[in-house]
């Protein structure tokens, strides 16, 4: 059994500069994982389809353990998502007149929905610029990018906001649900919001809240 560990988490004023730090598709991927508690694969495995702006929602599919999950859209992406998802439309509409159409589906859909490559609403919000071959079937057609170029845009803005944590991508998720159960919100909530099984999985996030060692007053500080 592997040992608990407490997770990294950073306070508003840190995440917000390192936020401060990221320009372009890194700094909105890092705002919805921040702000909307997405892993970064999640973020990234969007699709068009996925974000509702008149309900201000995200559908996360096929989440940690194959399950889908609704979460907050925030405000602040809802101008950079609708300007990703036209870079993703022309990206689409140029594939369509080269003949590739081809979008990858996790497990059956791909038999349930044929056509779906040629459907705006299946593309990857955040798709590579490069069209690639599917490995299992040979089809050409457009991913999402690559993960790498995130972590290390992250890794960098953590070091030169001056932030002394060993802090990564999956901190902004830490940090959101920290964030939320410090402002009040019921940890209930918070465990939705996360796609946590089990609220015990969530209950790690109280033993790390902006209030010293298990929300113990000091007694020098009396």
């Amino acid at each position: 059994k592997r040992p608990k560990k407490l997770p990294v988490v950073l306070s508003v004023t840190e995440a917000n500069s390192v936020l401060s730090y990221l320009n372009g598709t890194p700094l909105l991927v890092a705002q919805l994982m921040y702000g909307a508690g997405l892993r970064l694969k999640e973020a990234l495995r969007l699709r068009v389809q996925d974000v509702d702006f008149g309900r201000m929602e995200i559908t996360v599919r096929h989440g940690k353990g194959g399950k889908d999950r609704m979460t907050l859209l925030p405000k602040v992406s809802v101008e950079p998502l609708r300007t990703q998802i036209e870079s993703s439309r022309l990206l689409h509409q140029k594939a369509l007149e080269d003949g590739a159409c081809f979008v990858h589906l996790p497990h059956a859909l791909a038999r349930k929905y044929p056509n779906a490559g040629k459907e705006l609403a299946w593309q990857y919000i955040f798709a590579s610029t490069q069209l690639s071959k599917d490995p299992r079937t040979g089809n050409v057609g457009r991913h999402h990018i690559n993960e790498r170029g995130i972590q290390s845009a992250v890794k960098h803005a953590v070091r030169k906001a001056g932030v002394n944590k060993n802090a990564s991508c999956h901190t902004f998720r830490h940090s959101f649900a920290t964030h939320l159960l410090e402002s009040g919100y019921d940890i209930r909530t918070v465990q939705e919001l996360l796609g946590h099984a089990n609220v015990n999985t969530t209950m790690i996030y109280t033993h790390v809240l902006n209030r010293g060692g298990k929300a113990v007053l000091s007694p020098v500080d009396r």
